[in-house]
């Protein structure tokens, strides 16, 4: 494994019921089918609060408020090119009509089946936490 460390944030976006919103990887790049909270990396001289909100707004066509979101838990993962560090945020206020805009699929998901859709290796524990927290 490289040294390169990969800041990417995260989201678990919550509904009214309490599901969380999971996002699949489209054709076309790397681990494509599986399911993940919706995010990305952060751009140059990026707070991860502000490039969470320009993902959402970019992925998912939704608004949210900076100071509307709470940090829940992260991921320190080790693939074989890279280290992944990803803190997951909760999200569960935003303005927009909500839509996968890069070709992704989304399922709205309760936490105790988040187990069930096949997920990245560093998603997997955040997966596991959340059906124990919510």
């Amino acid at each position: 494994m490289s040294g390169k460390v990969l800041l990417v944030v995260a989201a678990a976006i919550f509904n009214e019921d309490g599901d969380i919103l999971l996002a699949q990887r489209p054709e076309g790049k790397s681990m494509a089918g599986l399911w993940e909270f919706p995010g990305g990396k952060l751009e140059a001289g990026e707070r991860p609060e502000e490039a969470l909100c320009r993902e959402l707004k970019e992925e998912l066509q939704i608004s949210v408020d900076p100071a509307a979101i709470r940090p829940i838990t992260f991921a320190s993962f080790g693939y074989p090119d890279f280290h992944l560090l990803m803190p997951l945020y909760e999200v569960r206020d935003w303005q927009g009509e909500l839509a996968g805009l890069e070709g992704q699929e989304i399922a709205w998901v309760k936490p105790a089946e988040l187990g069930r859709y096949e997920a990245p290796p560093a998603d997997i524990p955040l997966f596991d936490e959340l059906a124990l927290r919510y």
